[in-house]
């Protein structure tokens, strides 16, 4: 059997067990690649240098253990792997922080949102930072800038540890526990945050895959926008004059509009469209919330 042949009959395990994807891959084919190549410890970002290796019986039997334990847990694999990648960025991840999945990630990898910045662009919060990847990121996007990843969850922020270590940047990024923006005064020139969001219907279907995450990342009440309203209050006394507010709400965009339709914000394009994350500004959350 060769490496291809061993992803293709593991994707179609994983196919006829009923799987979801959604933590890093959208498919069965992606999910077993990335399985298996990890398992025997190959690159997982060249798939075509290998496709045609032999695999022993030791090694399928190695694969074959990893895809059951996909299957009989319904773990997202990120959890088995204890890693997860984004923007060809790797972090440590396990069951005490969400899967890193973020949208906000391609925004500070393609400076999409640069033109809102500026010399100001100083002190960056990163708000329910999970395992710190957006936090990490933005250090690393923007090298003159000091960067916070904030959480309510000590177990959270103790997986962040882990990735602010394991990429350098301890005298860049501070941690710090806080319930919202409660223990977090700034002023903040910069305001990156991934809250949970998932309205109550939603958070009953959601498959195995995602109930295997801390539902305090995930579950935002009856519509989504229990940690938002909160946010949006208490953001513009903790922001500094020119001070924008990048929020991902996923599929919550009707939602959101229903709570707080008058408020003027900036739609970005992502590889997802136009409609999981939005800017505010200072101005316009002042505006809002004393009108």
């Amino acid at each position: 059997m060769t490496l291809i042949e061993l992803i293709s009959s593991s994707a179609a395990r994983l196919t006829d067990a009923g799987v979801a994807f959604g933590h890093g891959t959208t498919n069965a084919f992606d999910e077993a690649a990335w399985l298996v190549l990890w398992r025997l410890g190959l690159p997982l970002d060249d798939l075509d240098s290998v496709a045609d290796r032999p695999v022993d019986e030791a090694q399928r039997a190695q694969v074959d253990e990893l895809v059951d334990r996909r299957i009989a847990t319904r773990k997202p694999a990120a959890y088995l792997t204890q890693e997860a990648w984004l923007q060809g960025v790797p972090f440590y991840v396990d069951e005490r922080a969400i899967v890193p999945r973020s949208f906000i990630a391609e925004l500070l990898a393609d400076g999409s949102i640069d033109d809102f910045l500026g010399a100001h662009t100083r002190r960056v919060l990163d708000l329910c930072t999970g395992n710190g990847s957006l936090a990490v990121l933005a250090a690393m996007a923007w090298p003159e800038v000091e960067v916070t990843g904030a959480d309510i969850s000590p177990d959270a922020l103790a997986v962040a540890r882990i990735n602010v270590d394991r990429h350098g940047l301890q005298d860049r990024i501070a941690l710090q526990l806080s319930d919202g923006l409660a223990q977090l005064p700034g002023p903040w020139d910069l305001i990156l945050c991934n809250p949970p969001y998932v309205n109550a219907a939603s958070m009953a279907q959601l498959p195995a895959e995602y109930l295997a995450e801390p539902t305090l990342a995930l579950a935002g009440g009856t519509d989504g926008m229990d940690f938002i309203r909160q946010l949006l209050q208490d953001a513009p006394a903790r922001m500094s004059e020119n001070a924008v507010l990048i929020l991902e709400i996923g599929n919550e965009r009707a939602h959101f509009e229903a709570a707080f339709g008058q408020l003027p914000v900036y739609w970005i394009d992502t590889s997802a469209g136009e409609d999981q994350v939005l800017l505010a500004t200072r101005q316009a959350l002042v505006s809002y919330f004393s009108s």
